[in-house]
């Protein structure tokens, strides 16, 4: 008898099909408090494979649950089936009438398309908090709102066109010229289902039965149920199907297309998207208003919205606490009175003519307003970063404060603006009866829709129980008191899924069932999200979070460092790799660590989770409480270290180690042939022997690949050139080479110098000298050992290179040149790794990458001859943690005729020498930015570290080299 992993076969290649439990375990979590194990994760790439899919799930009974980013707030994107992860496959797009629209697949990260849409000073409507994570299809399947775009500029109002695949294999693009008469023709029972829905609420006006009290006390108990649906929507509201589609719209296909956004995955599959897009607004004015008390506060909404505020972020006193200590946020925080509040508020304009009127508009409103400091507004970039910084980092702040084993959970809900101070007041009533002292309240004021934070632990069933009192009085309140929305902006999900019909009374929540059934009468698509007869479904499968370790016990499962990461189309994203690992502790808690699925866990985690992991930390850029997921890695990498010998005497040895690195080099160049320009498919002789090697010893050996630069010929020469410069007292820098540049300092393109000699040699052109350390061989950063586990060994190098430092500066006098970006990046952050002793040494140091030396020493004052040439860059992950990416823009600018950094620019993972051991990771790395760089032809491939550089050149087939070579042909005289 076939398995479900055999049918699944079938339909798709086997890399494809994901049943190891290990798999299946990464994607039971998103970014909700809800956790469900999926039976296979399956990732499609076509439409023909999304309509096998459907035909299987209906065979044998098994639901299906689509899933892009998986950020969602409210368990939409797991499930106990067949999960389809869309987010490998589905991301095309293209920019359409000069980009007043774009066609996007749903497997795309939205602010992605913002920077597609930039150039032609375009935008989508849509900007939620999570735009540079959330996916295309969860934008459009939750209807995402945003600080900004309101019901105005969301996915329903900016909606043009879809391709939709139905549950019965039906597949219509919505734009095509006879898509209505198709959809009529062919699926008439929907066509006309649809116009019977909405001649149901056209001609209803009998009473609505649950969900009456909160109209009833609001003033609207006379009103039929498309006046309501009609009025409910003039606000924020994500809780239920779009009914507002039925009111809006008269004919099937309309109808459609919009009852499909906020749909939740719950209807069919949007394949594809047409998108109308919006101006640009680049011209903004910023401030952050004081109030004295939430009241005060809430009565300005009106006005500010009415002055045309695009933002009103209203933070209660508990929010603005929570981030008083997050650096750069204003320090008036710390003085603001106990019952205080305050209103981030911004204007936005497409230029600066239209920002003045706006400007005027503020002043004359905020002269009404009882403000308890007076406004001051900026429209410094810089200076609005940190005015937003309290906003942003409220998430963190909150999370942060948690107790271990508790998650920490993110509701929207919606009040009328005129009651907006009530239902504040009212929220912190229920936060101090239902225990939940740090509870915060900020959100889109504006619009009436506010966010709150509460920590929460599932682990025992008093807790379950204390949430759920908490969630029943709440719904009480926001339903019953104020007529408001449950869900203003996430979607309804597993967590209010029980509370529609509390909301939208019976007849309307009757509808919902029906349209459910309509689309997907099996009742298999993404079952029990949004339509749930289960009244504890909000507290049914809910997640523990156990405790790993303190390097990723904050973390919140967002998700939001997932479309970072270099490894999360190989194996597994950092998200991920801790939810394993949270698995694996769980097991073991509770005395499972012996058993089957421990060992399992295990046995893959070191090849999924480790191995492949290039611990390059842009994860911790992107995440809202800045966890770094690679030294989690490192740490776990050190547990498995049994003895740091063999490591020691390479240390010790390192001279030794460096020249026969150099050998190997030049004996790998002897047995391989010439890479041709442009080709990348022939395998070197020596991976043939490397991958027989490997099968006999069962260990991981480096591949050799054709993109390995040679080594730096002339090194001693140039030594003994700078060393004599300094006897003559003309030393200005000192100039570190590092190991790889010492041992593979000569790129594979048409430059016959090596890295230390074209840096060298620039700096000699405004007669600047770079001295060479005489003793400079084996001095190395450490960098390798860390990252490999081998934590003591790297403290031992690092001591060693830091007492070199502080000899060839003669103590801090001279700064030290590093032409290596992660090496400068390990050297500039290894504060943690070293002694009392050596932490005041470092501190005597002036380190430089040579990036930075470039852009601040070099390029005032060289003369340039602009290179007549398109070049791209590719500025590495050290290169943006060290926050140098601007810089080498800059100096390629003043360089070259034009400059691209791709906008898929991502991470080589080539990590050291990670992608040599396991080559297939910096394939999967740079496949999307290879292909774009491929798409143009450059005159120059440029970035500021070799092996990045060897990765870059191995997936393009093209010559990438150090930034300084650019800036050498450019001022290169004759």
């Amino acid at each position: 008898m076939k398995t479900l992993q055999d049918k699944l076969s079938s339909i798709l290649p086997a890399s494809r099909v994901h049943t190891r439990l290990i798999d299946r375990i990464a994607y039971a979590n998103d970014a909700s408090y809800f956790h469900l194990v999926p039976q296979a994760v399956v990732q499609p790439n076509s439409i023909s494979e999304i309509q096998a899919l459907f035909k299987l799930s209906k065979q044998m009974r098994i639901p299906m649950t689509f899933r892009a980013a998986g950020t969602n707030l409210t368990g939409q994107a797991i499930t106990d089936g067949i999960l389809v992860d869309i987010s490998k496959h589905w991301g095309n797009y293209t920019v359409e009438d000069g980009g007043a629209s774009i066609r996007s697949q749903p497997g795309i990260v939205g602010g992605f398309l913002n920077n597609v849409l930039k150039p032609y000073g375009r935008r989508i409507g849509p900007d939620p908090a999570s735009i540079d994570a959330c996916m295309l299809g969860g934008i459009l399947s939750n209807n995402s709102g945003g600080m900004c775009c309101g019901v105005t500029e969301n996915s329903y109002q900016t909606i043009r066109s879809m391709t939709i695949v139905f549950p019965n294999g039906f597949v219509l693009d919505t734009r095509a010229p006879d898509a209505a008469k198709t959809f009529e023709n062919e699926q008439p029972h929907i066509a006309q289902g649809l116009l019977d829905i909405r001649r149901r609420i056209l001609e209803s006006s009998s009473p609505r039965g649950r969900g009456d009290r909160g109209s009833a006390q609001n003033g609207y108990e006379g009103e039929t149920l498309a006046e309501r649906i009609h009025r409910r929507y003039q606000s924020k509201n994500t809780n239920g199907y779009s009914l507002h589609a039925f009111v809006d719209f008269d004919t099937p296909l309309d109808i459609l297309v919009h009852l499909m956004i906020g749909s939740e995955g719950t209807l069919a599959f949007i394949a594809e998207a047409v998108l109308r897009t919006l101006p640009l607004l680049t011209h903004k004015y910023t401030a952050l208003l004081y109030f004295n008390t939430v009241q005060d506060a809430a009565a300005a909404i009106f006005p500010l919205r009415e002055s045309g505020a695009r933002a009103a972020e209203i933070l209660d006193r508990a929010a603005l606490r929570s981030v008083e200590a997050v650096p750069g946020v204003p320090s008036i925080l710390r003085e603001l009175p106990p019952s205080a509040a305050s209103i981030l508020v911004e204007y936005q304009a497409p230029d600066a003519e239209s920002l003045v009127h706006f400007q005027k508009e503020a002043a004359r409103t905020l002269k009404k307003l009882r403000l308890l400091h007076d406004p001051e507004f900026t429209q410094d970039p810089v200076q609005q970063a940190n005015l937003w910084k309290p906003r942003k980092g409220i998430i963190a702040s909150v999370g942060a404060m948690r107790a271990l084993g508790t998650t920490s959970l993110i509701e929207d809900v919606l009040f009328p603006v005129p009651r907006l101070a009530d239902g504040v007041t009212d929220l912190q009533n229920l936060f101090v009866e239902h225990g939940y002292p740090e509870g915060v309240i900020y959100g889109h004021a504006k619009d009436g829709n506010l966010h709150f934070q509460i920590n929460q632990s599932f682990n025992t069933q008093g807790e379950i129980e204390r949430f759920a009192g908490f969630t029943r009085d709440l719904v009480q309140v926001i339903t019953g008191k104020y007529d408001g929305a449950l869900k203003a902006e996430h979607g309804s999900g597993r967590n209010m899924a029980p509370f529609v019909e509390a909301e939208w009374g019976a007849e309307a929540y009757a509808i919902m069932r029906d349209i459910k059934s309509l689309f997907d009468p099996d009742g298999l698509l993404n079952p029990n999200v949004l339509i749930n007869p289960n009244p504890q479904a909000h507290v049914t499968h809910t997640k523990t979070i156990t405790p790993v370790s303190p390097i990723v016990d904050a973390c919140i499962e967002c998700g939001f460092c997932e479309s970072k990461c270099p490894s999360r189309r190989l194996t597994l994203s950092p998200r991920q790799r801790i939810i394993v690992q949270r698995e694996i502790a769980r097991l073991r808690n509770t005395g499972a660590s012996d058993s089957p699925e421990a060992a399992s866990l295990i046995e893959a985690y070191t090849y999924d989770g480790l191995d492949t992991c290039a611990a390059d930390g842009l994860c911790a850029m992107a995440c809202p409480v800045s966890i770094n997921t690679g030294e989690l890695t490192k740490h776990l990498r050190a547990e498995k270290v049994k003895s740091e010998q063999v490591a020691g005497w390479v240390a010790n040895n390192f001279a030794l180690v460096e020249k026969s690195l150099g050998w190997g080099v030049r004996v790998g160049h002897f047995f391989s042939p010439q890479k041709t320009q442009g080709s990348t498919k022939e395998k070197p002789f020596l991976v043939s022997v490397t991958e027989v090697v490997e099968k006999f010893t069962g260990t991981t050996l480096p591949k050799w690949n054709n993109s390995i630069p040679s080594p730096t010929k002339n090194l001693s020469g140039l030594i003994s050139l700078s060393g004599d410069r300094a006897l003559r007292g003309k030393k200005d820098f000192v100039y570190f080479p590092s190991c790889i540049s010492r041992q593979l300092g000569t790129p594979k393109g048409d430059s016959p110098l090596s890295l230390a000699e074209t840096l060298i040699t620039v700096a000699q052109r405004v007669g600047i000298t770079l001295e060479i350390p005489i003793e400079i061989e084996g001095v190395c950063c450490g960098m390798p050992f860390a990252s490999k586990g081998y934590t003591q060994v790297y403290k031992a190098t690092l001591h060693k290179a830091l007492a070199k430092f502080l000899e060839w500066s003669e103590h801090g006098k001279y700064p030290i040149v590093i032409d290596t970006t992660s090496c400068a990046h390990t050297l500039r952050t290894c504060q943690d790794a070293l002694s009392s002793d050596d932490l005041a040494i470092y501190q005597q140091m002036t380190l430089l990458d040579s990036i930075e030396f470039i852009h601040g020493t070099l390029l005032p004052k060289l003369n340039i001859h602009l290179v007549d040439e398109d070049v791209v860059l590719h500025p590495n992950c050290s290169a943006r943690k060290l926050g140098l990416d601007g810089k080498m823009l800059a100096i390629a600018e003043k360089c070259a005729r034009s400059v691209t950094i791709p906008l898929n620019l991502g991470c080589c993972a080539f990590a050291g020498d990670r992608g040599l051991l396991y080559p297939e990771l910096t394939r999967s790395a740079t496949r999307i930015e290879a292909a774009e760089v491929l798409s143009h032809e450059y005159g120059g491939y440029y970035s500021s570290n070799i092996t990045c550089e060897m990765g870059m050149s191995e997936a393009t087939g093209k010559d990438y080299m150090g930034i300084v070579y650019l800036v050498e042909r450019a001022t290169r005289k004759g």
